[in-house]
């Protein structure tokens, strides 16, 4: 059983070594990678957005509304479009993820991700190296599901934006004009239906059962198998980027048991207060504590 142990590393040089003579390089992404880039759900980016439903439903961050039962799916798709559009659709504040993709453009490289706002993508990684585990907020899905199919959602969102009042810049920023109040309905011709069976659509993002797997996923999951395939026996960086613990067994304890049992593999962690290893591995470990776009700006020095 491994443990949990803040190995005693924190030196970047060891990093930066590590990463420079690595044959190739596995990525793990979590969600503190992206609030590094400045996509957080609360405060600034929520009250800018958020505020009439903040005020009228008395929740205070972007992920409690995303929850909240709204009484008609026009209000539901009013608050989810806005959602959508900032978190996907917007470049993030800071390049945090342009910065990772510079440290490994000319490696083998390959990202497992839990993130779900195509920010790799944004940042110029090759989506053939990508794999996106728990969806994609530019998806949708039939909410049944009836079929497996995704369907991109761009088009409506940008409508649904539009129809509460909101404008797109010419560089894609959501501003709302001076003197509009914002609309916390869509019209209901703008309701995504399912294109088989009728039923409401939903966002492909795993969070229950009706989660779809759809053609994109399942190839992304063999080229995934098939890079580790290939790199086995070679000197392989697992390079775990600010992955916290709320599903820790997609990237964390996988990285964890792939660095135990392969012989030339390296672990690094970084994470803002939870740049753990285990015992077992602490060894060919490197944990480094701080903000990751910092880390990545002291590696690129």
């Amino acid at each position: 059983m491994f443990k949990r142990k803040i190995p005693q590393s924190n030196d970047i040089h060891l990093l930066r070594e590590a990463l420079s003579t690595a044959d190739a390089v596995l990525i793990g992404a979590g969600a503190g990678l992206s609030t590094s880039a400045g996509f957080v759900y609360t405060g600034e980016r929520f009250d800018t957005y958020f505020q009439d439903f903040a005020k009228t439903y008395h929740f205070n961050d972007m992920y409690s509304g995303g929850f909240y039962p709204y009484n008609t799916l026009e209000e539901h798709w009013a608050y989810w479009s806005r959602y959508i559009y900032i978190n996907r659709y917007m470049d993030a504040p800071k390049p945090v993820y342009n910065k990772l993709y510079e440290l490994v453009q000319d490696k083998d490289y390959f990202v497992l991700t839990t993130n779900v706002d195509h920010c790799f993508q944004k940042a110029g990684f090759d989506t053939h190296k990508l794999f996106y585990t728990q969806g994609d907020y530019g998806l949708f899905q039939c909410s049944e599901p009836c079929h497996t199919a995704t369907y991109e959602n761009k088009d409506t969102i940008c409508k649904m934006v539009e129809s509460q009042g909101y404008v797109i810049d010419e560089n894609g920023m959501l501003t709302l004009p001076e003197g509009i109040i914002p609309k916390m309905t869509i019209p209901s011709e703008l309701i995504p239906h399912c294109p088989k069976c009728g039923k409401p659509m939903s966002m492909n993002l795993r969070s229950d059962h009706t989660f779809v797997e759809d053609e994109g996923w399942h190839r992304a999951a063999e080229r995934y198998a098939d890079f580790l395939r290939r790199h086995r026996n070679t000197k392989i960086l697992f390079f775990e980027a600010a992955v916290g613990f709320n599903t820790p067994t997609i990237i964390k304890y996988s990285f964890w048991r792939m660095a135990y049992e392969w012989k030339d593999a390296i672990y690094a962690c970084l994470n803002a207060g939870e740049a753990y290893a285990p015992d077992e591995i602490k060894n060919k470990s490197i944990c480094m504590n701080g903000d990751i776009g910092q880390i990545l700006n002291q590696l690129k020095k």
